[in-house]
């Protein structure tokens, strides 16, 4: 199992008041899993991306990533894992502004341990696998949202991650733009990519296999995607008014 959370807790102090972003939640992911998070604001979505991503620790409980007990890793330890085992694309891309998009891309390849020599080559054919070869060398402020997204899709793929966690990836898109990026993410699903995403969309959610929908800080629904009746019910088509019918012909004449 590539991922295996047991009882997680995450619980926040404000003041006095202690809140419980998640609430014994255990969860489990295999490799090559496609696998959509969904809930409303404030049902924990984000606190367990931060868990999953090793950017926060559980108050108590494990988290065990691909045979590797993450709770027990020190900060440097858990620093390698983020950029050697796991991929991040933000909603709102996080591009540095002032370098070109081959730059960007390279970013994780000059904090890792290893990767340095022939990274420029790395980095041009993680730039090709999202189809952004011509624009290697183009400013982010020269490009598309859709582009930008694409950029942060090439970075966090650069060091061949166990896990991609997207977070709302297509928030800043429009509805074509959102299609193409959820295209990539099928594209990388099927070369073997694990992929977890949190959305509100269920036009996102759909390219996922599997739907796990958060509750107060816990799964209350986990099932395959052609199966979720929330996410088939978004996606249904509005039924129409039937068209009226054209007056009788003879209606309104007197024999």
């Amino acid at each position: 199992m590539l991922i295996k959370l047991q009882d997680v807790t995450r619980i926040y102090r404000l003041g006095v008041e202690r809140i419980h972003a998640l609430d014994g939640l255990s969860l489990e992911v295999g490799q090559n899993e496609y696998v959509a998070v969904m809930g409303p604001s404030g049902s924990g979505k984000s606190t367990l991306m931060n868990i999953l991503g090793c950017l926060d620790r559980p108050t108590s409980g494990t988290y065990e990533l691909d045979g590797r007990l993450t709770t027990r890793l020190g900060a440097a330890a858990l620093a390698r894992v983020r950029n050697e085992q796991i991929g991040f694309v933000f909603q709102s891309f996080e591009l540095l502004p002032r370098v070109s998009a081959l730059k960007n891309v390279e970013l994780p390849l000059i904090y890792a341990r290893t990767g340095w020599r022939g990274r420029h080559r790395r980095a041009q054919r993680a730039l090709e696998r999202v189809g952004l070869r011509e624009r290697a060398r183009h400013r982010p402020s020269q490009l598309s949202g859709g582009e930008k997204q694409r950029v942060a899709v090439a970075r966090a793929l650069i060091n061949e991650p166990s896990i991609l966690l997207a977070d709302e990836p297509t928030g800043n898109l429009d509805s074509t733009t959102s299609e193409e990026i959820m295209a990539l993410f099928d594209q990388l699903h099927r070369e073997g990519q694990t992929i977890i995403i949190v959305t509100h969309e269920a036009s996102v959610a759909v390219h996922a296999k599997r739907a796990l929908h958060m509750r107060d800080g816990r799964v209350f629904s986990d099932l395959p995607v052609d199966r979720d009746p929330a996410i088939q019910a978004a996606l249904a088509p509005v039924p129409t008014a039937p068209a009226e019918a054209p007056p009788n012909a003879q209606e309104g004449r007197t024999p």
